[in-house]
């Protein structure tokens, strides 16, 4: 099945999807939206900050986006209400969700499958009805997201 027919399907990401998600978190065009050159993780800062149980402290669901059974992409959700700095520090509705998301492989980009992940992301988030709104936060000047 084509990319452009093929559902993105998002799973909860495992302890076991940590070594990919550091390779990917690693990769240039994920470092340049996402914490930077300075901010490259270590494996073993994946492993503290990333885990299921640390983020599931944090209110962040982590995801694992799917495409024909392949991992393609990262995704996250949080409860905005009280998760820290940003656009949502003044967020008082507990039903508000922010997302972030990025494609694992650079040849992914310019595909159409970015907007396939959020469009599969926000689905799954408003099946719960106590999800009111999403709301992501891209840099301007990231003109694919």
């Amino acid at each position: 099945m084509s990319a452009n027919n093929a559902a993105i399907v998002l799973r909860v990401m495992a302890e076991n999807d940590l070594p990919m998600l550091h390779a990917w978190l690693n990769r240039p065009h994920i470092v340049e939206w996402w914490g930077g050159e300075d901010e490259r993780p270590t494996l073993d800062e994946v492993l503290e900050h990333y885990s299921p149980e640390v983020l599931a402290k944090q209110a962040v669901v982590p995801y694992i986006a799917m495409l024909d059974d392949e991992p393609i992409g990262y995704a996250q959700s949080y409860i905005a209400l009280g998760s820290g700095d940003g656009w949502w520090e003044d967020e008082t509705d507990p039903g508000v969700r922010g997302i972030d998301q990025s494609l694992a492989n650079p040849s992914q980009l310019n595909k159409g499958l970015g907007t396939k992940l959020v469009r599969s992301l926000v689905e799954l988030l408003f099946s719960d009805p106590a999800v009111t709104k999403i709301q992501t936060d891209p840099s301007p000047s990231n003109h694919r997201a």
